[in-house]
């Protein structure tokens, strides 16, 4: 009788002391299940009954006897019409449905991703996920398979690349502009998560807690583009910025700086002059807009720096007579290279004497 009795299993249990076991099939050593069988299941974990291949009871936490009326599927599988006396075979799965933490994920090649800013970029990426398991069947036929002792680092290696896939469908589903993916990763990561589980959900049987972007990185000459535009909104105002870098030029002195600096500046004050309404003297005309008066008049309309060929006008005589008179001194002017300038007040104070 002892020998007979040691051929049936009368209590089926597992206490899971690993941490990373996701499913484990209850080793039989090809013994039957005796009829009043005690299942003991704990919490986080799930039984899942399986005949020939197909899906029977499932069973949570608790203590089960097994009869014919908590085992209706299996009753059904086997043809048991009205109860079952004997002992049966069949595999028993215990899946272990807590949330397991801080599970890693990244794209081991660049995804291609259409950007509205960018166009077509390469990105990678990585994070941690937590998920749980919440349909045991789904589960096995999807991920674990007949494997006796499923552990974390299988599931790993196994879901790595769908997880991944995953999450480039959802992120082009989501149109995320890749500037706003690096800059936030953990709302990213939230509003990605309606779209991740009910894809991995219908998938896979399984469904994440939590899904964490740790980096989202471009390839270099992108960095580098980004970091040039940047830099140009840095800047702000251009026009401010050459002012600012001209200052500290002139600050540095001479060399090669100092030289194109006073260029700049150079160009700037003629410029100023120009808006002033100050022609050059080839031009031979007197600024815009000044009219002057007729010869021997007054001297009180028009600009107050003039060339001679102004005064010349301006006094009703030839440009060479106005010449004579400044190279004698008797009309004061300044001489700024091989171009005469007049003050108007000397022109007032030499036609006064």
């Amino acid at each position: 009788m002892d020998f007979i009795k040691g051929e049936f299993i009368e209590v089926i249990e597992w206490t899971d002391d690993s941490r990373d076991t996701l499913s484990f099939r209850f080793p039989d050593d090809d013994k039957a299940i005796k009829n009043g069988a005690q299942l003991i299941v704990r919490e986080s974990q799930v039984v899942q009954f399986v005949y020939l291949g197909e899906f029977g009871d499932t069973f949570g936490p608790g203590k089960h006897t097994l009869t014919t009326d908590n085992i209706p599927i299996l009753t059904k599988l086997k043809s048991w019409k009205y109860a079952f006396n004997s002992p049966f075979k069949a595999d028993v799965y215990y899946v272990t449905t807590r949330l397991f933490t801080g599970n890693k994920w990244g794209t081991a090649n660049p995804i291609m991703l259409r950007d509205d800013d960018l166009g077509i970029v390469r990105v990678r990426a990585f994070g941690t996920f937590d998920f749980h398991v919440v349909e045991p069947k789904l589960f096995l036929k999807e991920v674990a398979g007949s494997d006796q002792n499923f552990r974390l680092d299988e599931f790993s290696d196994t879901m790595r690349s769908r997880i991944v896939s995953v999450f480039t469908d959802a992120l082009a589903t989501a149109k995320i502009p890749v500037f706003d993916v690096a800059s936030r990763y953990t709302e990213l990561g939230e509003a990605l998560l309606p779209l991740i589980n009910p894809v991995i959900k219908a998938k896979y049987g399984i469904e994440m807690a939590s899904f964490i972007l740790e980096n989202v990185s471009v390839p270099p000459e992108v960095e580098q583009a980004i970091d040039k535009r940047s830099s140009m909104a840095a800047v702000g105002n251009l026009n401010d910025y050459v002012k600012f870098q001209m200052a500290q030029g002139m600050e540095k002195g001479a060399g090669a700086g100092g030289v194109a600096t006073e260029m700049a500046v150079g160009l700037a004050m003629a410029k100023q002059m120009m808006d002033q309404g100050i022609t050059s003297p080839s031009s031979g005309g007197a600024a815009a807009g000044a009219k002057g008066p007729p010869a021997g008049g007054s001297a009180a309309a028009g600009p107050d720096l003039l060339s001679p060929a102004d005064a010349a006008k301006l006094l009703g005589v030839s440009e060479a007579d106005v010449q004579v008179v400044l190279d004698s001194g008797e009309l004061p002017g300044k001489k700024i290279g091989t171009t005469w300038r007049i003050k108007r007040s000397a022109i007032d104070e030499y036609l006064s004497k």
